[in-house]
């Protein structure tokens, strides 16, 4: 299992649309567009697929904790 795979099955499972990806990414300010997202979704054998690689599911990963969680509070705070 790759990391497409890995992105497709969380957006299959959380039921998240391409813009919603763009905007959870953009929550760790990482910009990246619809149609370089739709690249990571496509069928390997597909001229325009792409790898996604580790930054990108990294990111991904740490924008949904925000976006599901929330910002995490400043320390000293409560």
């Amino acid at each position: 299992m790759n990391n497409n795979d890995i992105f497709k099955k969380l957006r299959v499972a959380l039921k998240l649309r391409d813009d919603e990806i763009v905007k959870i990414l953009e929550l760790v300010d990482f910009r990246i567009t619809k149609s370089e997202l739709g690249a990571f979704f496509r069928k390997e054998d597909h001229p325009k697929y792409m790898e996604c690689g580790d930054q990108i599911l990294r990111n991904f990963l740490n924008g949904l904790v925000i976006h599901l969680r929330g910002p995490m509070p400043e320390k000293g705070k409560k």
